[in-house]
């Protein structure tokens, strides 16, 4: 996000129209922005942004408006799109479209700022032992909290790396607040083999003594080579 004394911009990787490759709206057809920038670099990320166009917010409606498909939502995508919660404050009141936001959820004190805005919240649970980082288990509590004003479900990546114990965390934090979330086991697409499928399964099989909805779901817009 920046502002340059003529209003705010956004920072903008893309903007294109494909369907939803993950967590329980996998399918559906939407319009994709996706955001400029993390503040997390997870071992298994999949999307290396290294590029962006400025958009002040007339020139990116009109832009979101000359795309003339039947869509279910617009999806928020990143990097992390509440990095630049100012430009989205700004933006989202003037558009006319299901909402859609997928999160690392660790910026509660951003998503306030929007969350009256928004329908959908796809909130990712970070465990370390998965992504080589810190454990934010306080972030992701205070950002669940918020979400839950809306439709949220939480989906977490699983890689031949993850730890029981870290799966347990998740499935302790989440119960915490209420045991039908849906909860989403997303395998590492780049490490898709008979171990790890495995893995998901005895995952799959823990959760579900505490959560009502625990799914295996692998991204099929890498199987269908979309973006």
């Amino acid at each position: 996000m920046i502002n340059d004394g003529l209003g705010v911009k956004g920072r903008i990787s893309e903007i294109f129209e494909s369907i939803q490759g993950e967590g329980v709206y996998q399918g559906i057809r939407q319009l994709f922005i996706r955001f400029y920038g993390c503040n997390l670099t997870c071992k298994f990320c999949d999307t290396r942004l290294k590029s962006y166009q400025e958009y002040d917010l007339d020139r990116l409606i009109k832009k979101i408006n000359s795309f003339k498909g039947k869509y279910h939502s617009l999806c928020l995508t990143g990097g992390e799109p509440l990095l630049q919660v100012d430009f989205l404050k700004e933006l989202l009141p003037k558009l006319k479209i299901r909402i859609y936001l997928e999160t690392n959820g660790t910026l509660s004190k951003e998503l306030n700022k929007v969350i009256d805005m928004i329908e959908i919240v796809s909130m990712d649970i970070k465990l370390p032992s998965s992504t080589g980082l810190k454990g934010l288990w306080n972030e992701h509590k205070k950002f669940l909290k918020s979400a839950l004003k809306k439709e949220v479900f939480v989906k977490t990546v699983i890689c031949s790396s993850t730890e029981l114990r870290d799966l347990k965390e998740a499935v302790r934090l989440i119960k915490n607040f209420n045991k039908d979330i849906p909860f989403i086991l997303q395998p590492n697409s780049f490490e898709i083999k008979r171990e790890l499928i495995k893995k998901l399964i005895d995952f799959q099989e823990y959760s579900i003594n505490y959560l009502s909805s625990v799914r295996i779901i692998p991204q099929i817009n890498k199987f269908l080579k979309l973006r």
